[in-house]
């Protein structure tokens, strides 16, 4: 049995190789509102990044800014200033997030597979500080909260599944892409931050966070259920049995 499984080593070894060697990144899908100057900012500032600054260091950086920004949040509800600090971590995660990749492509040093699973994995991570930040403010309510993770995450799996099965990377969905998202977030501060974190609404008072995180829920699910009905109609035709 060991004579047999020595055998087959180089065999197997050739295999994996092949694996590796055939891995073909996935087509990027941006057509967010902003996507066209923001890829021209991205390039100025990959040019001019020091060469001792890698992409892991930016993929760090903005994992930061997102914890700093949850940690304003959750002390913001006695410190209303604090939302502008929020709004500066929400700067450095975009800068962190959307610069890491650009620089890769930029310098020739792209890690498609290693790149596509650590972005997903801090991603999650950003959502949970985010979210769970905003939860613990008194800003958001609980349920609004722990909903828009939820949704989040259901999308965010929705589209790894996509990348994976489709060979594209969806990332602006309906011309808003995470960009656009932390701009709305920033704006929600500034507003809390001027007029309370309250509002009324169809002669109701609410807290303003959970009324754009309401809609940024249902919009999440929609987007997500459009999706997965899209991309599954998709690969059955493509894998008609009836064809085979």
């Amino acid at each position: 049995m060991d004579d047999a499984i020595a055998l087959r080593l180089p065999q197997l070894q050739r295999s994996v190789n092949a694996y590796f060697s055939e891995f073909r990144q996935a087509r990027r899908l941006q057509t967010s509102l902003l996507s066209r100057v923001e890829k021209k900012v991205l390039l100025w500032l990959a040019a001019r990044t020091p060469a001792a600054v890698n992409s892991d260091h930016l993929t760090a950086l903005g994992l930061l800014g997102m914890l700093g920004a949850g940690l304003c949040y959750l002390a913001a509800h006695g410190h209303s200033y604090l939302l502008l600090g929020a709004c500066l971590g929400l700067a450095i995660n975009w800068l962190g997030d959307s610069l890491d990749g650009t620089l890769a492509r930029f310098r020739n040093r792209q890690r498609p597979r290693y790149g596509f699973y650590v972005d997903h994995v801090v991603d999650a991570l950003c959502v949970l500080f985010l979210f769970g930040g905003l939860g613990l403010s008194g800003l958001m309510s609980w349920p609004i909260a722990i909903g828009l993770l939820v949704a989040y995450l259901m999308l965010m799996v929705e589209t790894s599944l996509a990348t994976y099965t489709m060979g594209t990377f969806q990332i602006s969905f309906f011309s808003f892409s995470p960009t656009e998202l932390r701009i709305l977030l920033a704006i929600g501060n500034l507003a809390v931050l001027i007029r309370g974190p309250h509002s009324n609404l169809l002669h109701h008072r609410w807290l303003l966070f959970d009324v754009g995180g309401a809609i940024g829920m249902a919009g999440m699910l929609l987007i997500f259920l459009t999706a997965a009905l899209k991309n599954g109609a998709q690969l059955y035709r493509e894998e008609n049995l009836a064809d085979l």
